[in-house]
């Protein structure tokens, strides 16, 4: 079995990464209370980033094929029986790997949603391959209080690598449960994902702690490591939040810090973390026109996407291949192994590697520059493209191109795509009780933001 970084080791990487680049400044933010530096003038609004637009019918077009291809993953590289996906696929022979992952099942229930939606898959097909992976998560995959195990084996669902029982990766998985129950209508998948999803104990987790774990292990129990920096923890609290049978105090959602960088004349909420904090959440939840007290953070992650556009240009001088129409760093795979990066500030051995699921994962937030990304890569480098759309990485520099793709990747992609089009996983997922109550609980508001101002 290839021996992968899980998300919690991942984490603490991070943690322990210097940041000795002066590429950005970073003001903390304390539970959202904007923290006051005399080095750091006020800023009465960020600088606009660059406005998003409308995709066009060769946009769409493009978006779909890419879509089919990593549905595909989703259906074929998943166990028919029990529903569970591979974590990753090499898409250059046959893959044998027994490994999947709760998060990448997650994406898959969602992918099938969306195949259902576009034809790729028939009705009836996609209705009988989530009741059997909603009845194998409900009867036989082994779980904690309702949280379920990283990584399982594909077949039987025992628990594979001593992997830890992980919060934000069951978090995923409930996302895509709750948007087949809101897509399919269907009596026996309803009660199969309301029986999942209140099976999960939030107050255990939370037990003597506002700010949730990481995850838990039978032989250790609580990871010392928490959610507590703005990441895609979003997903999860309010998740948390927004449960009936077992929900977090409100306390928890201001409990995790809110740190305020700025980069080249703009202000966001961040972390030192890779493109992929600012996506996750908001595959599911639609944070459009709201904001709760301390940030609208749909248009938080528009500044993030640009922020990092800008961040990457200035990489030219260094690696050759990043420009305004091929660029994007974000944990992947590499030439070395899988490996943490991005920025501002720059964090890991960066090498001129491109990572498509930075731009693909983006695309509602920055559809002109994002897309541009994805043609040209589409277009120029036809070893960076597989049966399963694009590879994880590559380095057109090193004339290197993964053999793999990974399921969190493949399935931002692809649930982001399908958002920017239609905005389907948005309406569909916030349909769901749960999610609504979340965000009511958490404090979002409507608004009407002035585009004249932010624009």
């Amino acid at each position: 079995m290839r021996e992968v970084c899980t998300r919690r080791k991942l984490l603490r990487q991070m943690a322990c990464i210097s940041t000795c680049l002066p590429l950005v400044k970073a003001v903390p933010c304390y539970g959202g209370v904007l923290a006051q530096s005399e080095k750091t003038p006020p800023h009465a609004y960020p600088a606009a980033p660059p406005a998003p637009t409308y995709l066009s019918p060769q946009d769409d077009q493009f978006l779909n094929e890419l879509e089919h291809n990593n549905f595909l993953f989703f259906w074929e590289q998943a166990n028919p029986q029990t529903g569970l996906v591979r974590d990753r696929c090499n898409v250059r022979s046959k893959e044998t790997s027994i490994v999947s992952s709760v998060a990448s099942t997650g994406f898959g229930l969602t992918a099938i949603c969306i195949g259902d939606k576009r034809g790729f898959v028939s009705r009836s097909e996609a209705r009988l391959r989530v009741i059997a992976s909603l009845s194998f998560l409900w009867h036989k995959l082994p779980t904690h209080r309702g949280f379920y195990y990283h990584f399982a084996n594909i077949n039987s669902g025992e628990r594979i690598w001593d992997s830890e029982v992980s919060s934000v990766d069951t978090a995923i998985l409930l996302c895509g449960v709750l948007t087949c129950s809101q897509h399919f209508q269907d009596q026996t998948i309803t009660q199969l994902a309301h029986a999942i999803f209140d099976r999960v104990d939030w107050t255990w987790l939370s037990e003597d702690t506002s700010l949730l774990p990481q995850g838990w292990t039978p032989e250790f129990g609580f990871l010392p490591s928490k959610w507590d920096f703005y990441s895609e923890l979003m997903m999860m609290y309010l998740l948390g939040l927004g449960s009936s049978s077992h929900p977090l105090d409100i306390e928890a959602w201001s409990a995790w810090k809110r740190t305020i960088f700025e980069y080249d004349g703009l202000r966001y909420v961040g972390s030192f973390a890779p493109l992929f904090v600012h996506q996750y959440s908001q595959a599911w939840f639609d944070f459009r026109n709201k904001k709760d007290r301390y940030a609208d953070y749909f248009e938080n992650s528009v500044i993030a996407t640009d922020v990092h556009r800008r961040f990457c240009l200035e990489l030219n001088e260094r690696f050759s291949d990043y420009s305004n129409a091929l660029w994007g760093i974000t944990a992947s795979d590499s030439i070395r192994g899988y490996v943490i990066w991005g920025g501002p500030p720059a964090m890991g051995p960066i090498d001129g590697t491109i990572v498509p699921a930075a731009t693909g994962g983006s695309l509602p937030f920055l559809p002109d520059a994002t897309m541009r990304v994805l043609r040209t890569i589409h277009d120029h480098y036809p070893k960076a493209w597989s049966r399963y759309g694009f590879v994880d990485a590559f380095n057109p520099l090193e004339e290197w191109y993964d053999t793999d793709v990974i399921g969190i990747d493949t399935g931002i992609t692809m649930l982001m795509a399908e958002n920017a089009r239609t905005g389907f996983v948005w309406e569909t997922f916030m349909k769901n009780p749960e999610a609504q109550r979340g965000m009511e609980i958490a404090g979002f508001k409507a608004y009407n933001r002035d585009v004249s101002i932010k624009r």
